[in-house]
């Protein structure tokens, strides 16, 4: 299998959150960043951020600045190709933390014969931050973010796509954790109690809500 790369997109403006959700942990040590290239690093042979903000210092973490600052996630997912060498990248939010490394495995092993691997949820819903997408895309990206057309939606009219269904998805993440984003401090609150329950601990709900809570004053 040809190598592959990875991306971790954190360049969102955490505007929901009230304060940078990079710097944010669900499990009281790595950042959500921090876990997220953890994960990556097991599967890719690079791992690029792509960020807005000013890098700081991770040991083993290639930077990249978003080259079109307020394109969203189709902008971060350009600038992360731009900035690597692999003809096919895996991309995550940083702020999924429960990425299930079966699954991710599963994907970077499929034949490569698309220009983007998604997953289709249930109800027909798409995950396109977490997904592998060829360095063919780079092209119609850039054509997209030119003419300001910033729908991550519209690039999957114009390649190769494949889809993995739920079912499939099932096989390999059971309890459908991986899609699980954090944008809101009650969502951080329910992403601790998950990771405590996941660890066979009894998180104090008070404590753990107060402390979401503070991420938004």
């Amino acid at each position: 299998m040809e190598q592959i790369g990875g991306i971790v997109l954190a360049g969102g403006k955490s505007s929901r959150m009230g304060r940078d959700k990079t710097q944010l942990a669900v499990d009281g040590s790595r950042t959500f960043v921090e876990r997220a290239v953890a994960t990556v690093s097991r599967l890719a042979d690079e791992v690029i951020v792509v960020t807005a903000a000013e890098p700081y210092e991770q040991a083993g973490v290639r930077w990249a600045r978003d080259i079109y600052p307020g394109a969203g996630p189709l902008g971060g997912i350009y600038s992360g190709l731009r900035a690597g060498s692999m003809p096919y990248v895996l991309v995550v939010a940083c702020d999924m933390p429960f990425l299930s490394m079966p699954l991710l495995r599963h994907m970077v092993q499929m034949p490569r014969d698309y220009d983007v691997l998604i997953p289709r949820r249930e109800d027909g819903r798409l995950e396109p931050l977490h997904a592998i997408y060829a360095r063919a895309c780079l092209e119609p990206i850039h054509a997209l973010l030119e003419a300001g057309r910033y729908c991550i939606l519209d690039l999957f009219e114009m390649g190769r796509m494949h889809y993995l269904d739920e079912e499939e998805l099932r096989r390999y993440d059971p309890q459908g954790r991986s899609f699980f984003n954090i944008n809101t401090p009650d969502e951080l609150w329910q992403a601790r109690q998950m990771a405590a329950r996941a660890e066979g601990g009894k998180p104090d709900a008070s404590r753990a809500r107060s402390t979401a809570n503070r991420c938004a004053s």
